[in-house]
């Protein structure tokens, strides 16, 4: 295993330099005579004349490290291979700077984010048809339908201009899948920058369980994860937070966040920051008390021992496929010494018994998403079988959920819900565990929970 400390100074944004190396790795799978465009997220309306927080398009940050809406970065590569990035933004404008907050404009656009040129948004449909014309191939993001549509809008300009010399480009190319290529293998900086995201959202993580008490609600043990985040510069969670106490760990994707906490029960949390775009997928679960009981600990240190065997086995060319098949097997064994599964242990792994308490995946790719993209090579039994390389991030994160509804188990174990979730990087000839600094063992969190004398 190898883990690397956190500097004095941790890195908390990507330089602007990294995203002019973003675009020149994406312009070298461009062909010459082609162009590649990709539009920036626009702002949502929640009510009335009031917006959700801006969340930019993620293809497109990678790509710019632009957080501005309605822009659009084009992409050209010439017949002579000549590599041009061309911004549109939105002009600078005092009235809107008063009420709304400074804008970058066309010319810190060109000095700071390193584009060739820069205009504003309004000279889009005049310009675009004329970059369009003669170009071999088009690339743009084609599960963008709003987008789309605008890209076969200026394409039907083109076309209207045949008989004055125009030549409509002759392929279209989905880019997602060639960015989504590029975005799971991690650059140094990108891996600093999620370092850092880690270590703050484990701090977080040793908040919730300082400040866990028996009759707090979940939306108290919230604002204190929401409350850590932000006292080091991290304002947004990359998700909504999961702060699901007793049988509500039972229920995946439980955001309501409204129950008091019980005695006797454990409480899950998943939770973790967005820092410069970048996310960091953290699940600790404890006892609400301080103390695990018998039952609790036995289901807590299955789960742990599952999540290290994984993670122990992570080097580049190990799969998904091969560690879901060393944990399905660890965690049927450990459920049938329990009493859990019954029957015979080698066809309860063959019939993926285990699936009736372990109902995700074991992992997924992690980066400027949550559910980061990149390609799993899924084959039709539905086995992850893409080989690891140096610089992907995963998280891993095995769990146990045993509803309050299941009379198939004893009483004694119903209720109990357990997940536990690092986030990792596949290094040269090993691991990073990012997630290092958030007690896990069962010693660790009783003793951090432990009431002062």
């Amino acid at each position: 295993m190898t883990t690397i400390p956190l500097t004095n100074a941790p890195i908390s944004q990507l330089p602007l330099s990294d995203y002019a190396k973003h675009r020149a790795a994406f312009m070298a799978k461009m062909p010459t005579n082609s162009i590649a465009l990709f539009p920036a997220a626009s702002e949502l309306t929640r009510s009335n004349d009031t917006e959700y927080a801006f969340c930019q398009n993620k293809n497109f940050y990678y790509l710019t490290g632009f957080n501005e809406p309605d822009a659009l970065l084009v992409l050209l590569k010439g017949k002579e291979g000549k590599a041009e990035s061309i911004l549109f933004s939105l002009p600078k404008d005092a009235l809107h700077e008063i009420w709304q907050g400074r804008r970058i404009g066309q010319v810190k656009a060109v000095e700071d984010y390193g584009v060739s040129e820069s205009f504003e948004v309004a000279d889009i449909d005049n310009l675009l048809p004329d970059y369009l014309d003669g170009k071999s191939q088009v690339f743009f993001g084609f599960n963008d339908h709003t987008f789309a549509a605008q890209v076969f809008t200026w394409l039907k300009k083109v076309k209207s201009s045949i008989r004055q010399g125009a030549k409509v480009p002759e392929q279209l190319v989905d880019a997602d899948p060639i960015v989504a290529e590029l975005r799971l293998i991690k650059t140094d900086n990108e891996l600093a920058l999620m370092r850092h995201a880690n270590h703050i959202s484990g701090l977080a993580h040793q908040r919730a369980m300082e400040q866990c008490q028996v009759g707090k609600f979940e939306y108290q043990i919230e604002a204190e994860i929401l409350h850590e985040f932000a006292q080091y510069g991290a304002r947004n969670p990359a998700y909504a937070s999961i702060v699901a106490g007793g049988d509500n760990a039972n229920i995946l994707h439980y955001t309501a966040n409204n129950d008091v906490l019980k005695d006797n029960d454990l409480l899950l949390i998943d939770a973790g920051i967005e820092l410069d775009g970048y996310a960091a997928d953290i699940t600790r679960t404890f006892p609400i008390n301080g103390q695990f009981s018998v039952e609790q600990k036995a289901i807590y240190q299955l789960v742990l021992d599952a999540k290290n065997l994984a993670i122990n086995a992570i080097k580049p060319g190990m799969s998904f496929a091969e560690l879901n098949v060393l944990t399905n097997a660890f965690l049927t064994e450990g459920l049938v010494d329990l009493g859990i599964l019954q029957g015979d242990l080698a066809e309860l792994i063959g019939e993926k018994k285990v699936k009736d308490y372990f109902i995700h995946g074991l992992g997924h790719w992690l980066g400027l998403d949550v559910h980061d993209v990149g390609d799993y090579h899924i084959s039709t039994e539905r086995e992850q079988l893409r080989a690891f390389k140096k610089g992907m991030v995963m998280t891993i994160e095995p769990g146990i959920y045993i509803p309050l509804t299941d009379l198939n188990v004893d009483e004694k174990w119903r209720g109990i819900g357990v997940r536990i979730e690092d986030n990792i990087a596949v290094t040269k000839t090993g691991f990073e565990n990012f997630s290092v600094n958030s007690p896990q063992t069962i010693d660790e969190i009783e003793l951090l929970m432990k009431a002062p004398d």
